[in-house]
């Protein structure tokens, strides 16, 4: 990847002027699939992968914590390293696939123990723990729930009957089968924890602050008739790469150095000191319980120029304070400190918006092949299409003007046999009426033969000898 000096210096400038507390960092030794791959040989570096009986299988690009079968399976994949940031964002992509009357949860935690706490248990097998965890299931027969829960080690979550009057939130999601992975986000800021499904707010409370040190797991169980669980990934986000616990080490450090004897010179990192722990106590990363409600308000940001929330933001001051040579060094050394580190930030920035554009402009080659490769060829059998439709369209055309000149042929020929039939037929009707001279002469006949007869029967009676009794 190469990064032209003009990009870069216009991003430079860009980002110098905004504020840099509205950047959202990832945090790699927090995260897993964010590249796109979980990792090698079914190890994915900075996470501890568990299971009963089975291991998790880890693929290209998501963990399958719980299979489609067998069921009653237990996983687990934690972090090794600790949250050490007051403000962060985490998302967790996932998928639950399984039969219509599949069972199983799945259980996004962040505890001060982390897998010892923990291990593999869910929210309803875990003892006692100090943290808070998302229950995603299909809770009283719902098409699923997500419901979040406290612990400080008082409550022992194994030995209750019904968990659910301990939620201090939840909200309705159906997550089975849907056939894309589903996305919860956690955040976290100065005033407010919240829940996010799918870019849809869950739920949200003033009274939870994460104590800094706590480490995220997901765990998923299974039932007889399971539900398969699939983590794609789990991305962490804050709005410093740096842990806020090295800063308290970085100004104790620094205030040790012999170079800066000077009175003004240790008041002044004294101060910075006191301010970087008065954050610290109002983001409340210090004592005071588990999750408490802070009473803290923030001051909204402005548009431009530093922000307070930056540790490496330094204060203006005067040309005039410094009255020693050791004073304005030390001012300088600060300042090009910060500086080193804003630019280091924009670098990182610009990078990740270099990557993101590699990936889109590599994305719309695929997408360009795609369619020269594919849709290009279709184009032509549409056209070759479109002419043989013409083509056909040209033949019934002349189709139908032949059928309508034979059909008006053959209805003119009918019509002139029909006309010289119609005058023919009275003349062949007189023509074949018999006369009635023959019927006469055959009546008159008839009768001269029986008068002849008759005569001829009596003249034969007349003349034959009588008979006396």
């Amino acid at each position: 990847m190469r990064i032209s000096q003009a990009s870069l210096g216009a991003a430079l400038t860009m980002a110098l002027g905004t504020s840099l507390t509205q950047a959202q960092y990832l945090i790699n030794e927090l995260s897993l699939g964010y590249t796109g791959t979980m990792g090698k040989d079914g190890v994915i570096p900075n996470f501890a992968l568990l299971g009963s009986p089975q291991t998790p299988e880890v693929l290209s690009n998501k963990i399958i914590l719980t299979p489609v079968a067998p069921g009653n399976q237990r996983a687990s994949a934690w972090s090794n390293n600790k949250l050490m940031h007051s403000t962060w964002i985490a998302d967790v992509d996932f998928r639950a696939n399984g039969p219509d009357r599949g069972g199983g949860n799945l259980n996004i935690w962040l505890t001060s123990g982390g897998s010892n706490d923990v291990g593999l248990n869910s929210a309803y097998t875990v003892g006692r723990f100090d943290g808070l965890v998302l229950v995603v299931d299909t809770y009283g027969g719902s098409g699923g729930m997500i419901r979040g829960f406290l612990n400080d080690r008082t409550t022992d979550f194994s030995a209750q009957g019904d968990i659910a009057g301990l939620a201090f939130g939840h909200c309705q999601y159906a997550y089975r089968n849907l056939g894309r992975p589903s996305q919860i986000k956690m955040r976290q800021t100065a005033d407010k924890f919240s829940v996010e499904v799918d870019g849809n707010p869950c739920f949200a409370t003033d009274k939870v602050k994460v104590p800094l040190g706590y480490q995220f797991g997901i765990t998923a169980a299974s039932a007889d008739n399971p539900d398969s669980f699939e983590v794609f990934k789990l991305v962490v986000m804050s709005e410093s790469l740096h842990p806020e616990a090295s800063y308290t080490q970085q100004g104790q450090a620094g205030s040790n150095q012999g170079s800066i004897g000077n009175e003004a010179a240790q008041k002044a990192k004294q101060q910075q000191q006191q301010e970087q722990q008065k954050k610290r106590d109002n983001s409340g990363s210090g004592g005071g319980g588990w999750f408490s409600k802070d009473t803290s308000k923030n001051t909204p940001l402005s548009g431009g120029g530093g922000s307070d929330d930056d540790p490496f933001d330094i204060k203006d001051q005067s040309a005039e304070t410094f009255t020693s040579s050791a004073e304005q060094f030390a001012d300088l050394h600060n300042r090009l400190q910060s500086l080193t580190h804003h630019i280091s930030n924009v670098f990182r920035t610009v990078s990740k918006h270099a990557r993101s554009g590699e990936q889109s402009r590599a994305e719309v080659s695929r997408l360009i092949d795609t369619v020269r490769l594919d849709v290009l060829p279709r184009l032509d059998h549409v056209r070759t299409l479109e002419a043989k439709v013409a083509e056909l369209e040209r033949e019934i055309k002349a189709l139908r003007g032949d059928v309508g000149q034979q059909v008006k042929s053959s209805e003119r020929a009918i019509k002139g046999v029909l006309e010289g039939h119609h005058r023919s037929l009275s003349g062949a009707l007189a023509d074949a009426v018999p006369g009635h001279g023959k019927l006469i002469a055959v009546i008159v006949g008839s009768q001269i033969v029986a008068a002849v007869g008759y005569y001829l029967y009596k003249r034969r009676r007349a003349s034959m000898p009588k008979k006396y009794l």
